[in-house]
């Protein structure tokens, strides 16, 4: 994980200095993760669980527009194999210039764990609008 970090700070700085989309970020982040999963499949805004949407039991938080009923979720990046159970790392990611709070995606994450077995859940909270660091991985 470290080593796809600093490639994310070292490769991708402008975007982060820009604060684009925090998926164009995750997106990136995910590139440079791939090479360390060998067989597994690296993906973002992954929202299937086999065949059906992916969704878990936690508390719902504001609706929208393409979630219709507040229970669908987008991992950001999740290594797993597809169409199957083996659900390895779940990765949610946080700009510092994001109006939302930490406590829906860390809550988002132990649901990952406990309802769909993810074997790891971790959150990395990003620096962005300003001199790109990695604020904090945590490992849920």
């Amino acid at each position: 994980m470290d080593n796809a970090l600093e490639q994310l700070l070292r490769s991708d700085s402008a975007i982060l200095v820009m604060d684009v989309n925090e998926r164009s970020i995750s997106h990136r982040l995910a590139s440079y993760l791939e090479p360390f999963f060998p067989g597994w499949n690296v993906d973002c805004e992954y929202n299937r669980n086999h065949d059906d949407p992916k969704r878990l039991n936690i508390r719902r938080r504001r609706v929208l527009s393409d979630d219709t009923q507040a229970t669908t979720v987008f991992p950001d990046i999740i290594v797993h194999r597809r169409g199957t159970d083996d659900n390895f790392v779940v990765i949610e990611m946080k700009k510092t210039t994001s109006q939302e709070t930490d406590d829906y995606d860390l809550e988002k994450l132990h649901a990952f764990k406990e309802q769909l077995g993810y074997q790891f859940a971790i959150f990395v909270k990003v620096r962005t609008g300003g001199e790109p660091i990695i604020e904090s991985v945590q490992w849920v």
